[in-house]
């Protein structure tokens, strides 16, 4: 087994038929924790015990004839912002990392449990998922399977090393302005961010991040990706925005010919500065499709500035209801001082600040839809991220400066509740992957996922990291 190179959807067909035991399956990504995670550090907790035990009840189901679910015997890692029963949820905190373990599974979870998935152990995020590198006091710096240097991303950083550099092939991760796409990105992996309310919150616990986040399943392969979701999706009565699940399977609709007739690309989408070997990659991509007989249609101007403010007032206001309480007491020390940054910002805020971010919601999706209707697309491509990928220790570079705003494409999506994915476009000089983003419409996600397929297809890039 290689799960940089295997299919999830094979690997389940294959335990289902009992070709392969959950149990071989589940002690190869042991195997492969073991091994790697020294140098990647992408998993914070593994509990093998408990993950072979659920392996084997499995296998019996399988000798039985039971049906086993579409993700049978696939090991995962579960971000450490989310509960899996047995396992403390730290996110990557100091203050919680003598929690009790969690009873219950989130939604997410239990979902891909009951399709058959295997929980082997949480994977490293930022503190409360607050930047998009993946680091923090208590477990340190993951590092990227493509050049431990450099970082994988984040927040869903561990999730995305941890695929890439095969100790599983899939993971939960959850995205709050770029936190399943920018690691996907950086790991040359295909990952979706879901219009808000397709896979639901829910639970006991209100999400952290407000109307911003989404969670949901990080794979190889836009297909494999699909087939995760068609079990993630759907009403959860515990989450009041979530979505009702879709007339018909998302996997389903990825057979068969996928490439679009007609998308849009919009380089800098009107504010963002690129760099310039990242727009290049983005640029060969564009033009494979356009080889492949897709028209594309340039779009200068989405936005006429950044409109990173509103989604930065809701980001912060979040952050400050859930940890401003510690401000004056001896946690407060423990907490990132970037992240202490952030929730001082949003002591700054008013009630009028906020209700006008949210009027932004409204305000920047006209935009985004103005743009879709100008250029008659379904979909919109940009770069994912708009410079190199980080050092451990320092942000994104664009054109040899470090910048916060290597990441500028993603947190707006996040406004606007549009579903996007990233997938491999190509890769640097020094063997990085660089990814390119597809935004649909509002509650477009098939489009997005079709497209998504489409680029795999059409430039076939050999997407394996050299660790592995």
């Amino acid at each position: 087994m290689d799960f940089r190179r295997d299919s999830v959807v094979d690997l389940a067909a294959r335990v289902r038929s009992g070709e392969l035991a959950a149990r071989e399956v589940v002690t190869h990504a042991l195997s492969q924790i073991d091994r790697l995670n020294p140098m990647l550090n992408a998993f914070v907790a593994v509990d093998a015990d408990a993950a072979l035990d659920a392996a084997g009840a499995i296998d019996e189901r399988v000798a039985r004839g039971d049906d086993v679910g579409p993700l049978a015997g696939i090991p995962i890692g579960v971000k450490d912002l989310e509960d899996a029963a047995g396992y403390v949820t730290t996110y990557g905190s100091d203050l919680h990392t003598a929690d009790p373990p969690a009873t219950a599974d989130s939604p997410l979870v239990a979902r891909l449990k009951a399709a058959g998935c295997v929980v082997v152990g949480k994977t490293n995020t930022p503190e409360f998922g607050f930047k998009g590198v993946t680091d923090n006091v208590p477990f340190g710096a993951t590092t990227n399977p493509w050049d431990t240097r450099r970082s994988p991303g984040g927040s869903s950083g561990g999730s995305g090393a941890a695929i890439a550099g095969g100790l599983v092939p899939l993971a939960t991760g959850s995205d709050g302005g770029g936190s399943i796409r920018i690691p996907s990105a950086l790991c040359g992996l295909s990952g979706i961010k879901t219009s808000q309310g397709r896979v639901p919150l829910g639970g006991p616990k209100p999400p952290g991040s407000g109307v911003l986040s989404v969670k949901g399943p990080m794979t190889r392969t836009t297909r494999d990706a699909a087939v995760a979701l068609d079990a993630c999706v759907g009403h959860e009565p515990t989450d009041p925005y979530s979505l009702p699940s879709p007339a018909a399977s998302w996997a389903a609709a990825l057979d068969g010919d996928v490439l679009p007739t007609r998308v849009g690309y919009s380089r800098t989408m009107g504010f963002a500065t690129v760099d310039p070997e990242i727009g290049r990659v983005v640029d060969g991509a564009v033009d494979a499709l356009v080889g492949a007989g897709v028209e594309v249609v340039d779009v200068p101007t989405v936005f006429d500035e950044d409109p990173v403010m509103a989604w930065f007032v809701l980001w912060t206001s979040a952050r400050r209801a859930a940890q401003g309480h510690l401000k004056g007491t001896p946690a407060w020390e423990r907490i990132d001082p970037e992240l202490r940054g952030q929730i001082e910002y949003a002591e700054r805020l008013t009630a009028v600040d906020h209700v006008r971010a949210l009027d932004a919601v409204h305000l920047l999706n006209l935009r985004l839809l103005a743009a879709f209707d100008t250029a008659g697309v379904d979909v919109l491509l940009t770069p994912t991220v708009a410079g190199q990928t980080p050092v451990l220790g320092h942000q994104g570079t664009v054109d040899h400066e470090e910048v916060l705003t290597w990441v500028s494409f993603t947190p707006v999506i996040n406004v606007t509740r549009n579903p996007a994915g990233s997938v491999c476009a190509g890769v640097t000089a020094a063997g990085l992957p660089v990814g390119i983003q597809a935004i649909g419409r509002p509650h477009g996600d098939i489009d997005v996922l079709r497209t998504m397929a489409a680029l795999e297809d059409v430039l076939a890039i050999d997407r394996v990291a050299p660790i592995g």
